[in-house]
């Protein structure tokens, strides 16, 4: 069995930055899982029998926490429920996080970074896992509507403007989607 060799990673510049003194900017994703999954079908067996059309309900919130030097959490948390007048067709609420390693970042480039950048590289695997939950639960795959953290960012900075406040890392932003959709089984 042949040895291997191991050595720094090199960034394809010709240097091996092992040092990581070079001043650029490196972002990494660490790890990505499932921090709290909660799946509720309340009304089975006789949800599959109405006929009304549910409206959807779904929020989200994102949630940063510095866990060590360099390394940041950031949590998306997605709540969808839908709903008709007979009942509640389904509830999910689906904690998704992400560790995410940043060096060399400047300072006034974090909060944006975390609050944007962050939550959309994870967002499609979180919305996978909220697809994977409806149908677990007998319905048909929901597949989340892209969300545009930016604006979802922006939103927050003015209205923290507004209140005299600011938008840190450690607050997250907010958004309500609310849709009719059908949810027949």
């Amino acid at each position: 069995m042949a040895e291997q060799e191991t050595g720094p990673v090199t960034n394809g510049s010709g240097d091996n930055g092992a040092d990581g003194n070079d001043g650029q900017p490196q972002i990494s994703i660490l790890a990505q899982y499932v921090k709290d999954l909660s799946v509720e079908n309340p009304s089975a067996p006789q949800v599959f029998q109405w006929q009304d059309q549910a409206s959807l309900d779904v929020q989200f919130n994102i949630q940063v926490e510095k866990f060590a030097e360099d390394v940041h959490e950031v949590v998306l948390k997605i709540d969808v429920s839908a709903r008709s007048a007979q009942g509640v067709h389904f509830v999910v609420d689906l904690s998704y996080g992400g560790l995410f390693g940043l060096r060399n970042a400047p300072e006034e480039a974090l909060a944006p970074f975390m609050l944007i950048e962050a939550p959309r590289l994870i967002f499609p695997f979180a919305r996978q896992v909220v697809a994977e939950a409806v149908a677990s639960a007998g319905f048909p795959p929901l597949l989340l509507d892209p969300i545009d953290f930016g604006a979802a960012y922006l939103a927050q900075l003015q209205a923290a403007q507004e209140a005299g406040g600011a938008v840190g890392e450690d607050e997250g932003a907010k958004k309500k989607k609310t849709a009719d959709t059908p949810t027949d089984a």
